[in-house]
């Protein structure tokens, strides 16, 4: 029975679990939005919401909690800077999850979790011109 059980294990001890979240949050907070299992997607939100609202309030206290579980610099800079501003206005339900469908190899159920407010950049190939150029 599933009685008071608030999270999920994900078939993972403690510290794995909390490693897992911790990689997956920096990512999330990294690129603006990962594709990943829609188990992985649902045990992160929690977590990610938690840190968004540790990002807004914005004092050292928090800074130094939110670095103790991200554990990179960087991340947490981008957290205080460019995601928290950004859901300053929103009371909650900073995530978004879409679902995606079945992953080919294993049909585990994918889905990307995003930012709602954070803009994404999508475009991380060159593109290519038009028209090739032709040689005289």
């Amino acid at each position: 029975m599933r009685h008071r059980s608030s999270k999920s294990k994900l078939k993972r001890t403690a510290a794995h679990r909390r490693s897992l979240l911790s990689n997956l949050a920096s990512s999330l907070i990294e690129h603006g939005r990962i594709k990943t299992t829609l188990g992985k997607a649902k045990a992160l939100r929690p977590v990610v919401e938690k840190l968004v609202t540790l990002g807004k309030s914005g004092d050292l206290h928090a800074r130094r909690q939110a670095l103790a579980f991200l554990r990179q610099k960087e991340v947490v800079q981008k957290l205080f800077g460019v995601v928290a501003p950004a859901a300053a206005n929103r009371a909650g339900g900073y995530c978004r999850i879409t679902k995606l469908g079945a992953r080919m190899t294993d049909s585990a159920p994918m889905a990307y979790i995003e930012f709602c407010d954070v803009p994404v950049n999508t475009t991380t190939a060159v593109e290519e011109p038009l028209a090739a150029p032709t040689a005289n």
